[in-house]
């Protein structure tokens, strides 16, 4: 795996901030360069402009300092999309996501996937990844199925592990809000299906990091460090089950 500069911050933020935000945010619905060539059910440009549809939440979810500006749109819950120009600095933007609650402890859970399948630019600085969360938001566990440009993981090397039919590097910090657990594709993949729930008892069962946490929050999105000139991240399919 090539060497990327580590410009991941707190992503506590913006999974709180996104969950702050008011149902009122939906107003802003410029920007249509970036929908698709058929009218879009939902679009925003706002902040935290944020919806329901098929049972997914989707949020615009400009969190970062120092962002431009992006808008997001949507025929459903699974297939949606994202423009974005952020600047070409550090940090990361935003994180345009859709979400899936869960709400089963590991334990209690029998089955849990997602797959995905994506288009997304050659250039900028980015990660298309899934960020898992427990109830508390005391664990966050990040799958990165292709990333570009100067992004990085947080946190030390764990080694690498072939879990859910993937193969990952691993790697395990602290934010200083919440431990970072970050699982990175050892090859770019635009499409495919993780089994999630093995990937979750290797880090109960098999490392010991948490316990048998609850789990809230299945998001995938797009963690936009720069996208400078304008970029369009699109989610043609997604889906996320449990059992």
């Amino acid at each position: 795996m090539a060497t990327r500069t580590p410009s991941r911050t707190s992503a506590l933020g913006k999974v709180a901030k996104a969950l702050l935000a008011p149902a009122l945010a939906l107003g802003a619905t410029v920007g249509l360069a970036s929908a698709p060539a058929q009218a879009a059910v939902w679009n925003t440009c706002d902040q935290w402009g944020n919806t329901t549809l098929n049972g997914y939440t989707l949020y615009n979810n400009i969190w970062g300092s120092g962002a431009g500006s992006q808008c997001t749109w949507a025929n459903s819950g699974t297939n949606w999309g994202v423009w974005a120009n952020h600047p070409n600095t550090g940090g990361i933007k935003s994180y345009p996501n859709s979400k899936k609650v869960i709400n089963k402890s590991i334990t209690s859970l029998s089955s849990l996937t997602s797959s995905y399948n994506v288009t997304v630019p050659s250039s900028g600085a980015y990660n298309t990844s899934y960020d898992i969360w427990d109830t508390d938001y005391d664990h966050e566990i990040m799958l990165w199925v292709n990333y570009n440009g100067a992004v990085g993981p947080l946190g030390t090397s764990q080694g690498t592990v072939t879990l859910g039919g993937h193969t990952w590097n691993v790697y395990k910090g602290d934010n200083g809000a919440n431990q970072v657990y970050s699982f990175l594709r050892t090859s770019d993949s635009t499409s495919g299906t993780v089994n999630i729930l093995p990937i979750l008892k290797w880090i109960k069962d098999t490392k010991g990091w948490i316990g048998n946490e609850t789990i809230g929050d299945v998001q995938f999105g797009y963690e936009i460090t720069s996208s400078s000139g304008g970029l369009d991240f699109r989610t043609d399919n997604l889906t996320v089950s449990s059992s």
